[in-house]
């Protein structure tokens, strides 16, 4: 009854322990059955030994006690799974066994770190190139905007929803060439010539009026030698870097007269420009045309800022868009 008895305590709890602890098991059963003396034909020694080699020990593997028998003997014949094709231990876990097993899972850990590193290296070069390849995502996201002056304050303009015509526009309502603000007797485009060209050549002597000089032009790059004459003077005109038509739209609209009249003859919106370039840009804001000379593009942008900051004036998404843009080629762009 006792040898049954020890021998089913053991067998249960063996189903879920420890090899070692197994060994401390069949140890206490060895010694409940009186069979297992330290030193003797089965000792503790040669319990670990088959441990080790087998991995995992079975109840199957200490004969059942009998008076008849001899002491407790290892199993020493392969198992029924062995001889009936499922594999020994070390099969199963593979050569090596539970060495084999921790190597596998060393290899595993490896892979996943591996994986982590790649995933985290491709996030970052998709942050850093995918905005300077898309201007739509570098606005979105913030990335590599500029931090100059002009950026500065384009961040500070109101921007206007409805980027609709406001409707009755008129450019006679600006008074362009009409006024004389700084009070030297000369018109605004005669001191727009003045200050923009180069070898400049009055008509007389005391006269207001540029008769020839050489223009520097912004817009296209060239050189253009301006001759004043009935069909020379169109090929340098006086250009509203933000023009009456896209003022208007930004607020203008609701403007008194003496505040159009100014905006109208303000120098610091009128530059002397190529007459066909002029001409090409019509009314159109910075979203729809830039200057062909790509150098000059920067401070076109940053003097339309400048402008519209002065007279408190809208711009559409769709221009600060372009302007943003724009100012990504030169970061540090201050206001002219």
């Amino acid at each position: 009854m006792y040898p049954s008895l020890c021998r089913r305590t053991v067998s249960a709890s063996l189903s879920w322990v420890s090899a070692a602890y197994r060994i401390r098991l069949q140890w206490k059963m060895a010694r409940c059955l009186n069979r297992i003396r330290v030193g003797k034909k089965t000792g503790f020694g040669e319990l670990w030994s088959s441990v080790m080699r087998n991995r995992r020990f079975k109840v199957t593997d200490v004969a059942a006690p009998d008076k008849d028998n001899p002491p407790l003997r290892r199993n020493t014949q392969p198992s029924m799974g062995a001889r009936t094709g499922s594999g020994s231990e070390d099969a199963r876990l593979g050569t090596g066994g539970v060495r084999g097993g921790g190597s596998s899972h060393k290899r595993a850990w490896a892979m996943f770190i591996l994986l982590v590193a790649l995933a985290v290296l491709t996030g970052i070069a998709i942050a850093l190139i995918l905005p300077k390849i898309s201007s739509s995502v570098a606005s979105s996201t913030g990335a590599n905007n500029p931090t100059g002056e002009a950026a500065n304050i384009l961040q500070t303009l109101a921007v206007r929803e409805d980027s609709r015509s406001a409707g009755g526009y008129n450019r006679g309502l600006f008074g362009f060439r009409q006024t004389d603000d700084d009070g030297n007797g000369c018109g605004i485009r005669e001191d727009v010539l003045a200050r923009d060209l180069k070898d400049i050549k009055y008509k007389y002597a005391g006269s207001c009026k540029v008769s020839s000089g050489v223009l520097n032009d912004p817009y296209t790059g060239t050189v253009i030698y301006f001759r004043r004459g009935a069909k020379t003077s169109a090929a340098v005109q006086i250009d509203h870097v933000v023009a009456l038509h896209n003022a208007w739209d930004s607020g203008a609209s609701q403007w008194p007269s003496a505040k159009k009249y100014k905006f109208a003859n303000d120098p610091y919106n009128l530059l002397a420009v190529e007459g066909q370039a002029n001409q090409e840009k019509g009314d159109a804001s910075a979203d729809a045309w830039l200057p062909t000379n790509k150098g000059f593009r920067c401070e076109y942008v940053a003097r339309q800022i400048g402008v519209k900051a002065r007279y408190s004036l809208t711009v559409t998404q769709a221009e600060k868009d372009v302007m943003m843009g724009t100012l990504r080629s030169c970061p540090a762009q201050k206001l002219p």
